[in-house]
């Protein structure tokens, strides 16, 4: 029988309602797609590098949808890390975002 850990998880919209403390957050997709929007405070560590990824702040990772996010988030609690998946991802974002790396 499997056991599915549950990640800390938080919505898109509650992450924005976060920005104004300057949180830490990992954006898990690859290189082209943060460059074709990303959240401004955001840095790009894609999922395949994440195991390198070192914090000892609370951190949250997004990715498109919520899928490779979660994972990055079960790896980096492995880990030992605070950190916090955003459900839905860049796809439910509503906020500001910016082009480019």
């Amino acid at each position: 029988m499997l056991f599915f850990n549950k990640v800390n998880t938080i919505t898109p919209h509650e992450l924005q309602d976060k920005l104004s403390e300057n949180p830490t957050i990992i954006d898990v997709r690859e290189v082209h797609e943060f460059a074709s929007g990303h959240i401004s405070q955001a840095k790009n560590i894609p999922l395949g590098q994440i195991a390198q990824y070192e914090s000892d702040q609370p951190t949250y990772v997004i990715c498109h949808s919520g899928m490779r996010s979660k994972q990055a988030a079960k790896v980096l609690e492995k880990k030992g890390l605070d950190v916090t998946s955003v459900s839905g991802g860049m796809a439910h974002w509503t906020g500001p975002i910016k082009k480019g790396r």
